[in-house]
């Protein structure tokens, strides 16, 4: 079966701009159980859905997750990733404090616990890859000079 694309479209772009972050806990801690993932997912989706970015796939294991996403041309991605990172930190300190103090230096608000790694990975995906879309660039009927 053949994918579709979904092209996004506004009044001044059509795009198709997709990307792969991945997030990690602080020190790579292995506290992400099926509970904590399930937390996750869903503040993540409510969250892209406010940012009006697509969740494609999302899964995790015990230290990272990962989020497959469409986005549109003028969102700010660090600031977008910035967002997801504060408020499901909060969220799942909140939820799941007692859980997440036995992998985490106790703070006197468990709510400002970091969970996340300060960095995070992102890359930019598509349909095609680099050596088909630089065929298709060189292969173009350009005019002669």
């Amino acid at each position: 079966m053949v994918k579709k694309k979904r092209y996004r479209s506004s009044s001044r772009s059509v795009s198709d701009l997709k990307a792969h972050l991945v997030l990690t806990t602080k020190y790579r801690a292995k506290c992400i159980n099926a509970a904590l993932l399930e937390q996750l997912e869903t503040s993540i989706r409510g969250l892209c859905e406010k940012w009006g970015v697509t969740v494609i796939e999302f899964n995790g294991e015990d230290d990272h997750v990962h989020l497959l996403f469409s986005y549109y041309p003028q969102m700010q991605l660090s600031k977008f990733i910035n967002n997801l990172k504060t408020v499901t930190s909060g969220k799942v300190n909140k939820e799941f404090s007692e859980h997440l103090a036995q992998f985490f230096w106790k703070k006197d608000d468990d709510s400002k616990r970091e969970f996340w790694n300060d960095s995070y990975a992102i890359e930019s995906v598509g349909g095609a890859n680099i050596e088909v879309l630089e065929r298709y660039i060189r292969g173009q009927n350009a005019p002669t000079r």
